[in-house]
């Protein structure tokens, strides 16, 4: 069964989920011929008992109109993600979240499956963008940032800090590294290496 890409970008008040909110959720589903098969997006409500982080929320005060974004339309948590899962499990194929980092949002966007819906449809599959860079470039991880990147990935991969426009944009920039890594010997045969 073919794989679907599921770029996901969230916005959150914090480092981490509990102490902190997810305020916003987007993710794109693309085929691996690259073709969008599916969008999710959603603000959600405030975590009870939690507060943004201080210089999280001095930085969102530096970004006034994607914070109006993330807080229009305010969803309740459970049901959001109750959504958010038979979304994901209703996608054709198996579903691989893409992240950028993905260490960051996969953590909320697994805390939260697990805590509201008590699974998660990616298992633990989870792509993160910056290492598939590191190996298709032979640069070291922390050297491995976008302007190191070739321009030509970038088409269409624009960065706004509105989670639904970032996943799109991650999505389109993940596409173009697959098409690179198919087209310089990623053909999908298997190596055996004794």
């Amino acid at each position: 069964m073919a794989e679907t890409y599921v770029s996901t970008d969230i916005e959150a008040d914090g480092p981490i989920p509990g102490p902190h909110s997810m305020l916003s959720i987007g993710s794109a589903a693309f085929d691996p011929e690259g073709n969008v098969v599916g969008t999710f997006t959603a603000n959600l409500e405030m975590l009870d008992g939690a507060a943004g982080h201080p210089s999280t929320m001095q930085w969102w005060s530096t970004q006034p109109e994607a914070w109006e974004a993330a807080r229009a339309d305010l969803r309740p948590v459970e049901e959001t993600m109750l959504e958010y899962c038979a979304w994901v499990e209703a996608l054709p194929g198996k579903p691989v979240f893409v992240g950028y980092p993905a260490a960051y949002d996969f953590m909320f966007v697994y805390w939260y499956l697990m805590r509201f819906v008590g699974r998660s449809p990616f298992s633990h599959a989870a792509l993160d963008l910056k290492t598939y860079a590191m190996v298709l470039l032979g640069t070291e991880y922390r050297r491995t940032v976008k302007r190191v990147m070739p321009e030509r990935w970038f088409e269409g991969a624009e960065h706004t800090h509105v989670a639904l426009e970032d996943a799109v944009g991650q999505g389109r920039l993940f596409i173009q590294m697959l098409k690179q890594a198919r087209a310089h010997g990623g053909s999908g045969e298997r190596t055996r290496v004794d």
